[in-house]
């Protein structure tokens, strides 16, 4: 048998993924859209239904109040995803709920001017008011660092290699809501798993007129099959001597929000009362702010590869950071119980289907907001059990992760300079907020516990990320060791022309704003 060539041993590295369909810029037919922006919206259920399920509870509010804040999030996370698509980096993003706002948030629902409110309802209004005048605030960090264009400049210190931990754990870093949560429920969580890798992966060369259905609608069908295999099991009584957590993970009828859900309601500002504002629930706040910053440009630069576009340039990038400061702003005018962060399953739903279309996540802002606005309907879809959404999220996370592991192909994995920064940055990026959170479990307060309470928030949200941690270790590392000799390992050479809009022709296609905007806001 013949040596193999070099050149069929190696890959040279490409800018843009193969294999998908239908780039930013270029789009399916109508009702092929239509179809796929409905799946990005029953994804994004996910998040959105969990974080208030978990939240309200603890601020006294009852059904009645957590359908009113599932719908106002899915409201606003439209208006956000439409406003960054149109004005922000115009990377098919959508921008929900996130998960970096719940340490300022349980911090402020146990403050003990909040807690000794008797009556519930009241506790919880004046506790949304708290989390309202908080983000209003804070939402000011990522405006002032977005439109400022001080967000570009501090990204010139991120290279290739520094970039791989804070991508791969936007996905690592959120393992927990992967199988511990199928777990809850193996019974309806790993069929969901099985059917919607088979149909994605192993199936996907089955076409239906040529449209290769398995594979481009594999969550819609998966859901389906499996949802209504959910309420078979709820029909037939196998949960009606099961404990309470179970049935809540594995029913379809325990979430309590079609029968809690008015027919038609319009999310508006200020509908909870005005706002309310503290310094201490502020600066908290404002390290979730530059956590979800950070997980943000992480998110999109994952993003953009899985669209088959071109990193965005550093204005585009700040652009885009400040639109999502716009959207904290209008989270807290609304009352959306959280901050806005790019919706990383989202992201990995682009990979699964391999259609990067702007216009597809354009069109799932449309059921957002109508499913938003009529109650009934939009909490039929939310009623689907967690476990579900979590077997989902095992193979989207992954696959967003795995892009991160992808810009290795830039640099030089044969230094040992490289190694050790990569190897270093994950593990530490893994392991420091692990202990974070075993810590907080064990001593129901997180290792910062000083009598100063915002800057024990500010301590414990900014460790509690993994893309945070990453980022912070392989930022410094890779620009303080040996850096002067290493721009060629580090990839600078490949990075350097995408930082700046003119730096690569491609970036005018990808990235120049509608309505020729362009001429008020030059590219920088």
């Amino acid at each position: 048998m013949a040596a193999p060539k070099p050149e069929e041993i190696i890959h040279p590295p490409m800018d843009q993924l193969q294999g998908l369909e239908y780039c930013i810029d270029s789009n399916p037919s109508w009702g092929e859209a239509v179809a796929l922006g409905f799946q990005h919206y029953i994804l994004a259920l996910g998040t959105a239904v969990m974080i208030p399920s978990f939240l309200v509870p603890l601020m006294g509010g009852d059904h009645g109040d957590k359908v009113r804040v599932v719908q106002t999030l899915l409201f606003v996370e439209g208006i956000n995803t439409l406003l960054q698509t149109l004005f922000g980096t115009r990377l098919p993003t959508v921008i929900g709920g996130s998960y970096a706002f719940m340490v300022p948030i349980v911090s402020i629902i146990h403050d003990p001017s909040l807690m000794s409110i008797q009556d519930q309802h009241l506790r919880f209004l004046s506790t949304m008011r708290a989390v309202q005048g908080a983000l209003i605030v804070s939402s000011s960090i990522q405006i002032i660092l977005g439109y400022s264009q001080l967000w570009a400049i501090c990204s010139r210190f991120f290279s290739p290699l520094g970039m791989v931990p804070v991508i791969a754990l936007v996905g690592f870093g959120l393992f927990d809501r992967g199988f511990p949560v199928v777990g809850r429920c193996v019974e309806i969580g790993i069929p969901m798993l099985i059917l919607f890798i088979t149909f994605s992966q192993y199936l996907k060369n089955f076409h239906f007129r040529k449209l290769p259905v398995l594979e481009r609608f594999a969550l819609l069908i998966s859901v389906t099959v499996i949802w209504a295999y959910a309420h078979l099991l709820t029909a037939s009584g196998a949960y009606k001597r099961r404990p309470s957590v179970t049935q809540v993970n594995c029913r379809t009828d325990k979430a309590y929000l079609i029968s809690s859900a008015p027919w038609i309601k319009i999310p508006y500002p200020l509908q909870w009362g005005a706002p309310t504002f503290d310094a201490g629930h502020c600066f908290g706040m404002m390290a979730a702010v530059i956590v979800s910053l950070i997980e943000s440009t992480g998110a999109y630069k994952a993003a953009s590869r899985l669209a088959s576009a071109t990193p965005p340039p550093a204005h585009v990038l700040s652009r885009g950071i400040g639109w999502q400061g716009i959207g904290i702003l209008l989270d807290g005018l609304f009352g959306t119980l959280t901050g806005s962060t790019v919706s990383v399953e989202n992201v990995g739903l682009l990979g699964s289907t391999r259609v990067g279309s702007r216009r597809v996540i354009q069109i799932s802002t449309g059921f957002m907001i109508f499913f938003s606005m009529l109650g009934k309907f939009g909490a039929l879809f939310a009623s689907i059990p967690f476990p579900i959404f979590a077997a989902v999220y095992c193979v989207m996370f992954g696959f967003v992760a795995s892009v991160g592991l992808s810009f290795l192909q830039f640099t030089n994995m044969n230094s040992m300079r490289n190694l050790f920064i990569t190897g270093v940055s994950l593990f530490l990026g893994l392991s420091i907020p692990e202990y974070f959170r075993e810590y907080t479990a064990k001593a129901f307060h997180g290792p910062a516990h000083t009598r100063a309470g915002w800057f024990n928030d500010f301590l414990n949200t900014v460790f509690f990320s993994s893309p945070t941690v990453a980022l912070i270790v392989s930022v410094i590392l890779d620009n303080t060791l040996d850096y002067k000799d290493s721009a060629r390992d580090r990839g600078m050479p490949w990075w350097v022309k995408f930082r700046t809009f003119k730096g690569d022709s491609r970036n005018e296609e990808f990235y120049t704003l509608p309505f020729n905007l362009n001429r008020f806001f030059p590219p920088s």
